[in-house]
């Protein structure tokens, strides 16, 4: 392991606005209240790498909480020392591994879900692992309140067309959904945000999809 990313890791120990593992247990359900201090609405960013579209719908919505989740401390430490040294204090960032979620948060505690640019595991044998599979689907439909909406932005053509068949087979209420979302109607400030790995993604000419679906019947 290089020093750079040791010293990260050391760093982002110290943090106030990131808690791992079963830190964030005591928070379960009370996340708003306890955590935040506010009765405020709760939005997760999940595999949120370096925290660029967490802290950045933080920025825009200073009446909202956001939780960027991810495994890798050494990725979490960038978008959360970005926040502290900006004062954005509505958003933190939990490291676990997502197939535990609900340990973390109660049934209906959250208002909204982003999945932005996740491993879209190509493989076949490796479906159970992508994040808007079946498995995940229904941990998400524990997790958000009545007319609580899921966002998918990713580069990767497989994955948008799975998660669009999904959606279908599960008679989920789809509300939008796009193939090239810079070029549609759809790219307001929100959907603007722009990640590390979409900078290079458009750089490349990369379309860029996105959907957004929620649970509750069409």
């Amino acid at each position: 392991m290089g020093k750079d990313k040791l010293k990260r890791f050391a760093e982002v120990n110290t943090f106030s606005n990131v808690l791992q593992l079963d830190e964030g247990k005591p928070f379960n359900g009370q996340w708003s209240k306890s955590f935040f201090k506010n009765n405020n609405p709760l939005v997760l960013e999940l595999a949120c790498g370096k925290g660029e579209y967490a802290v950045n719908l933080a920025r825009l919505f200073p009446g909202k909480n956001f939780i960027g989740i991810d495994y890798k401390g050494n990725r979490i430490w960038r978008g959360a020392k970005t926040a502290l040294e900006d004062g954005v204090n509505n958003v933190a960032f939990l490291r676990i591994q997502i197939e535990t979620i609900l340990d973390y948060f109660a049934p209906g505690e959250v208002n909204e879900i982003w999945i932005t640019f996740p491993d879209p595991q190509p493989q076949v044998s490796r479906e159970k692992k992508r994040l808007t599979s079946p498995r995940f689907l229904e941990k998400y439909k524990q997790l958000l309140k009545p007319g609580g909406a899921v966002n998918l932005k990713t580069d990767n053509d497989d994955l948008h067309a799975y998660t669009s068949e999904k959606i279908n087979e599960l008679n989920l209420n789809l509300h939008i959904k796009t193939e090239n979302l810079y070029h549609s109607e759809f790219a307001d400030d929100v959907l603007s945000i722009k990640t590390y790995y979409e900078k290079k993604y458009l750089k490349d000419n990369k379309n860029i999809n996105y959907l957004k679906f929620s649970f509750d019947q069409p």
